[in-house]
C-alpha cells in the first residue's frame, strides 16, 4: 500500500449487515467420471503436429472433454446450436518445431497464415481462423511447477476465448473482461469435471490449490495498466472469475461480465511505488493495520449485535510462543484468556513481509483478529467454521482498504497488488498448522472464503448467534 500525501474522501465503510443468508463454500467432489477416466484416441480426436508426449496426451485429453461440456452448455446458457472449431487444434514443440508438421497456412489457416514459431511460449485462441495452437513445452512447464491440471485449465480457458467467438467479445474492447470471463468459464468447466463428469481427465481436490497457484504466474504484472488492450488482470481478479464459474457454472460468467464488473487490476501512480512494489515500510505497515482493524470493527459490531466492542491487544514473539491454551506450536493466534492476538515475528511476519508484501502481514494480523471478534459477539474461535469465518472476515475488512475507508484516518490508501498478497498468505502460510490447527481446508478453500467476504461482506461471513 501506499502513502498518500494529500487526504481523500473516503467511501463509506460497507455497513453490510451481519446478519441473513451465507454462501456456501462449494469445493466439488473431486471424482473421476462415470468410470475410470480413458484417453482419447489420436484419431478420434486429432492435432495437427502432435506427439505421443503425455502432455498432448493430457492436452488431448482435455479438449475433448470441453468439446463436450460445451455441446451441451452452450445450447443451454446461448440458446443457439453449439459448432466445434472450424479448423481445430495445433500443438507445438518451441524447443524443436517440425515446420513438415504443419500445412503452408501453417498454424492459422487460408487467408490468415501464421508461422509455427510465433506461438512459443503462448497458447491462444485464434478467432479468424477459429483454432487453438498450444506450445506444448510451455504446458509441460506448468504442469511441472504447478500440477498436471493447470494444463487443463489453459485449454478451458482458451476453449472459453472460442465460445466468445461464438457469442461476442467484450463490446468495451477491454481485453481485461474477456481474459477473465475466459477464466470463469474455465472455472465452470473445472467444476464439471471436479463432479466426475468428464470422460477423459479428472481432478482431485489438492490440485485445486496448484490450478490457483498457477494464476500468479498468469496475471499481469504488478502495477500495469488494466485498460492495455492485452491486459488480462490481477491475480485476485482472475482467481476470483475462476472460482465464480467454480461456484456457479456458466450463467455467471455469461451474465456478470460487463463493463461495470469490479476489477483490483491498477496501475502504479508514481516511480516511488513502482520502485517499492507497492509496500510500506514494516513497522508502518503494523502501525497502521493497529489503527484501522479497531476503527472498522468499533463501527460495525455495535451495529450488528447492539453492543460496543473492545479492541484486543496485539503482541509479537519471537520464536516461542506465549503461554496461552491453543496456541502451542503456533506462529499465529488469538490468546482469548489474554484478550491478545499474538504473531510470530521470526518465523511468520518477517518472511511473509519480505517473500509476499507487506498486505501479507496485514492479513496474518486481521485473521486472528476476526478470531477475537467472533469471540466477543460468544461464538466459536477454535472449530472449521470459525476458521472459515475469520478468513470472510478478513476479506471484508481488505476491502474497506480497497473502498478508501481509511484514507482519511491514517494518510494511506491501497495499492496495487495488495489484494494479490492476501490469496499467497492463505495459499502459501494459511494451510499451515502453525497458522490454523487442526483445520481440513484447503488453500482453495480459504481463497475463496477471503473472496467471499472481499466480494459480499460480513453477511455471508457466519456471523450469526
Amino acid at each position: 500500500m501506499r502513502q498518500v500525501l494529500r487526504r481523500a474522501v473516503p467511501a463509506a465503510v460497507v455497513l453490510t449487515l451481519l446478519t441473513g443468508c451465507s454462501a456456501e463454500m462449494v469445493t466439488g467432489q473431486a471424482s473421476p467420471g462415470p468410470g475410470e477416466p480413458v484417453d482419447v484416441a489420436p484419431e478420434s480426436f486429432p492435432i495437427t503436429g502432435v506427439s505421443d508426449s503425455d502432455i498432448d496426451r493430457l492436452a488431448r485429453n482435455a479438449l475433448a472433454d470441453l468439446d463436450t461440456f460445451w455441446s451441451e452448455a452452450y445450447p443451454e446458457f446461448y440458446g443457439e446450436e453449439y459448432t466445434p472449431l472450424e479448423n481445430g487444434f495445433f500443438s507445438v514443440d518451441s524447443e524443436a518445431i517440425d515446420t513438415g508438421a504443419y500445412p503452408e497456412t501453417g498454424i492459422g489457416c487460408e487467408g490468415s497464415p501464421t508461422s509455427p514459431d510465433s506461438v512459443a511460449g503462448n497458447a491462444f485462441y485464434d478467432p479468424s481462423c477459429d483454432l487453438i495452437a498450444y506450445d506444448r513445452a510451455l504446458l509441460d512447464e506448468l504442469s511441472t511447477q504447478y500440477g498436471r491440471f493447470l494444463v487443463p485449465v489453459v485449454m478451458a480457458h482458451e476453449f472459453g476465448h472460442a465460445m466468445q467467438g461464438r457469442f461476442g467479445f467484450a463490446e468495451s474492447g477491454r481485453g481485461i473482461q474477456d481474459e477473465t470471463q475466459a477464466d470463469c468459464l474455465a472455472g465452470a468447466w473445472t467444476a464439471w469435471v471436479a463432479a466426475g463428469e468428464a470422460e477423459h481427465v479428472s481432478l482431485r481436490e489438492p490440485e485445486l490449490d496448484d490450478v490457483i497457484r498457477g494464476f500468479l504466474l498468469l496475471r499481469d504484472d504488478v502495477g500495469s495498466d488494466p485498460d492495455d488492450t492485452q491486459a488480462h488482470g490481477s491475480y485476485f481478479d482472475r482467481v476470483s472469475a475462476f472460482y465464480e464459474g467454480f461456484d456457479g457454472g456458466v450463467a455467471p460468467c455469461r451474465d456478470d461480465f460487463g463493463e461495470d464488473r469490479l476489477f483490483t487490476a491498477a496501475a502504479f501512480t508514481s516511480d516511488e511505488e513502482y520502485q517499492s512494489g507497492g509496500n510500506a515500510e514494516f513497522d508502518l505497515i503494523v502501525q497502521w493495520i493497529a489503527a484501522t482493524l479497531p476503527e472498522f470493527w468499533s463501527e460495525v459490531f455495535p451495529a450488528a449485535y447492539g453492543e460496543e466492542f473492545t479492541p484486543p491487544a496485539i503482541d509479537s514473539f519471537q520464536g516461542t510462543p506465549p503461554d496461552c491454551e491453543g496456541l502451542e506450536d503456533r506462529d499465529l493466534g488469538y490468546c482469548a484468556a489474554e484478550e491478545t492476538v499474538y504473531l510470530d515475528d521470526t518465523d511468520l511476519a518477517t518472511p511473509a513481509y519480505s517473500d509476499i508484501g507487506d498486505f501479507a502481514l496485514a492479513t496474518a494480523i486481521a485473521l486472528p483478529y476476526s478470531l477475537a471478534v467472533r469471540d466477543q459477539a460468544g461464538l466459536s474461535i477454535d472449530d472449521g467454521a470459525a476458521t472459515m469465518s475469520a478468513v470472510c472476515l478478513t476479506g471484508w475488512y481488505e476491502a474497506q482498504w480497497y473502498n478508501g475507508a481509511f484514507a482519511d484516518s491514517i494518510d494511506a490508501v491501497i495499492s496495487p497488488g495488495d489484494i494479490d498478497e492476501a490469496v499467497q498468505f492463505l495459499l502459501e502460510y494459511g494451510v499451515r498448522d502453525e497458522v490454523f490447527p487442526n483445520v481440513d481446508a484447503s488453500g482453495f478453500e480459504l481463497v475463496g472464503a477471503f473472496r467471499t467476504g472481499f466480494l459480499e461482506g460480513g453477511a455471508a461471513c457466519e456471523l450469526e448467534r
